[in-house]
């Protein structure tokens, strides 16, 4: 494999451009794929629709003869915009800032320059190196993107490029998302002492959760909280949606009868109480071993571009978690800031997006020379 295949930072800048460019919130992927189905054409690689439906299908990138050994994996879209109509993308001090940029059409972007920069090294399938990309939708809800890939491929190693700012996340937090509900009857609003109201039992609940799980090693977030809509009444319903991330040595299972001690609790102070307990997603973290010999490579890969490699935790939910659980080893490794995700502000340095596309260049070299 040759010493130096170097990148095209313009066509790499231009391709994040027209990523962020295109809208992509969780479910309507279709107009990004089909850009990045244009770009696949226009730079001889091989691309195949995997389609979860009609509309909506990851994107694989497969262009060696010889089955994948390693999978670069990306997800195109992103969460739902917080104010579309003023939805502007600009460059501002060598960043790129808007919805997207960070999380993660930066790893994404990167990810592309490094197959197409070895499409032009190698046309022909049978001298590329056994790596494969998958484009990936559905990431920032159910993760129904990554599942059909696991489902249908064998993924033993695998680079997941979210935001690290280019730190090696050998480690992954794990995720739980809780649902609660309290209902009640609705009565008119002059009647409230007479009835019993769901918001205030949710209130208790949620202060009862969230002081008794400050003694465990967990971020908790409170990301959602409503009640039926009626005007002047006692509402019947309240919803609160919670994230829970949990440090990899702590077993989801657990957590899980945690809280449902806590709602029995709970329901002894108050027995007339109506309130259920959810778990919609539940996904332990996990730690990638330091000696294994495919990660040894990647270091190397690292240390010959004088990199630091700085081990880290990767703190939020992603694809990695579903790649791990159908028995992967997923390393996070991508452009940009996790505290810019989900932001007003989010954005990636420009410069960084060229360096993961060459180190991810220089990681297939390492492993594959």
């Amino acid at each position: 494999m040759s010493l130096n295949i170097p990148i095209h930072p313009k066509r790499v800048l231009r391709t994040l451009k027209e990523m962020v460019d295109i809208y992509s919130p969780s479910g309507k992927e279709e107009e990004i794929q089909k850009y990045l189905c244009e770009y696949c054409n226009r730079h001889y690689l091989e691309a195949v629709k995997q389609r979860l439906d009609d509309e909506r299908y990851n994107l694989l990138i497969l262009p060696s003869e010889a089955p994948p050994q390693l999978w670069f994996v990306g997800h195109v879209d992103t969460v739902t915009a917080y104010d579309l109509e003023s939805l502007e993308f600009r460059e501002e001090n060598g960043d790129l800032v808007g919805l997207g940029t960070a999380d993660m059409k930066g790893g994404c972007a990167a990810m592309l320059e490094c197959f197409t920069a070895l499409r032009e090294q190698w046309p022909s399938k049978k001298e590329f190196p056994p790596v494969a990309l998958a484009l990936v939708v559905g990431e920032e809800e159910d993760g129904d993107g990554a599942q059909l890939l696991a489902d249908s491929y064998h993924i033993s190693y695998s680079i997941v490029g979210e935001p690290t700012n280019l730190h090696p996340c050998t480690g992954h937090y794990g995720y739980l998302e809780v649902f609660l509900n309290t209902s009640g009857k609705r009565v008119h609003s002059s009647l409230a002492n007479q009835s019993d109201n769901p918001i205030e039992w949710m209130l208790h609940l949620l202060l009862l959760i969230s002081e008794k799980i400050k003694e465990h090693p967990l971020i908790f977030n409170i990301r959602d909280l409503e009640s039926r809509k009626g005007g002047f009444v006692v509402p019947d319903n309240c919803d609160a949606w919670l994230d829970i991330h949990l440090p990899p040595d702590q077993d989801v299972r657990s957590l899980k009868s945690f809280l449902l001690r806590l709602l029995d609790e709970a329901k002894e102070k108050i027995p007339q109480m109506q309130a259920v307990l959810e778990f919609p997603m539940a996904f332990n973290g996990y730690q990638l071993s330091a000696s294994d010999p495919v990660w040894r490579k990647v270091r190397k890969a690292f240390e010959t571009k004088n990199i630091p490699w700085k081990e880290e935790l990767f703190r939020s939910h992603s694809d990695a978690n579903i790649l791990w659980l159908s028995g992967g080893q997923p390393l996070i490794l991508g452009p940009g800031q996790l505290e810019y995700a989900h932001t007003a502000e989010e954005r990636v340095s420009i410069r960084q997006v060229f360096h993961a596309a060459q180190l991810y260049i220089d990681i297939v070299r390492a492993l594959f020379s």
